[in-house]
Protein backbone atom coordinates (compact mmCIF):
# COMPACT_ATOMS: atom_id res chain seq x y z
CA UNK A 1 0.00 0.00 0.00
CA UNK A 2 1.43 3.34 -0.98
CA UNK A 3 1.51 6.33 1.30
CA UNK A 4 -1.20 9.01 1.08
CA UNK A 5 -0.78 12.71 1.75
CA UNK A 6 -3.28 15.48 2.42
CA UNK A 7 -2.54 18.77 0.68
CA UNK A 8 -4.17 22.03 1.83
CA UNK A 9 -3.92 25.35 0.00
CA UNK A 10 -2.98 28.06 2.51
CA UNK A 11 -1.91 30.97 0.28
CA UNK A 12 -3.43 32.77 -2.69
CA UNK A 13 -2.46 32.39 -6.34
CA UNK A 14 -2.70 36.13 -6.99
CA UNK A 15 0.56 37.46 -8.50
CA UNK A 16 1.94 33.93 -8.96
CA UNK A 17 3.39 32.40 -12.10
CA UNK A 18 0.89 30.84 -14.47
CA UNK A 19 2.66 27.48 -14.14
CA UNK A 20 2.14 27.56 -10.36
CA UNK A 21 -1.56 28.35 -10.80
CA UNK A 22 -1.93 25.44 -13.23
CA UNK A 23 -0.08 23.11 -10.87
CA UNK A 24 -2.53 23.88 -8.06
CA UNK A 25 -5.47 23.27 -10.41
CA UNK A 26 -3.91 19.96 -11.50
CA UNK A 27 -3.65 18.96 -7.83
CA UNK A 28 -7.35 19.75 -7.43
CA UNK A 29 -6.96 22.92 -5.40
CA UNK A 30 -9.07 25.91 -6.39
CA UNK A 31 -9.51 28.06 -3.25
CA UNK A 32 -7.68 28.81 -0.03
CA UNK A 33 -8.65 26.25 2.60
CA UNK A 34 -9.38 23.43 0.14
CA UNK A 35 -7.91 20.02 0.98
CA UNK A 36 -7.26 17.03 -1.27
CA UNK A 37 -5.74 13.59 -0.73
CA UNK A 38 -3.32 11.99 -3.19
CA UNK A 39 -1.10 8.93 -3.33
CA UNK A 40 2.52 9.95 -2.82
CA UNK A 41 4.01 9.31 -6.27
CA UNK A 42 7.02 10.97 -7.81
CA UNK A 43 4.84 13.19 -10.02
CA UNK A 44 2.71 14.39 -7.10
CA UNK A 45 5.84 15.00 -5.03
CA UNK A 46 7.29 17.14 -7.82
CA UNK A 47 4.08 19.14 -8.09
CA UNK A 48 4.00 19.74 -4.33
CA UNK A 49 7.65 20.82 -4.35
CA UNK A 50 6.88 23.37 -7.08
CA UNK A 51 4.13 25.04 -5.00
CA UNK A 52 5.40 24.23 -1.50
CA UNK A 53 5.21 27.90 -0.49
CA UNK A 54 1.45 27.91 -1.21
CA UNK A 55 0.40 24.62 0.39
CA UNK A 56 0.61 22.64 3.62
CA UNK A 57 1.28 18.89 3.41
CA UNK A 58 0.39 16.25 6.02
CA UNK A 59 0.57 12.48 5.88
CA UNK A 60 -2.62 10.43 6.17
CA UNK A 61 -2.67 7.36 8.38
Amino acid sequence: MSKKIRIKQVRSTIKRLESQKRTLIALGLRKIGMEVEHELTSSIKGMVDKVSHLVEVNSVK
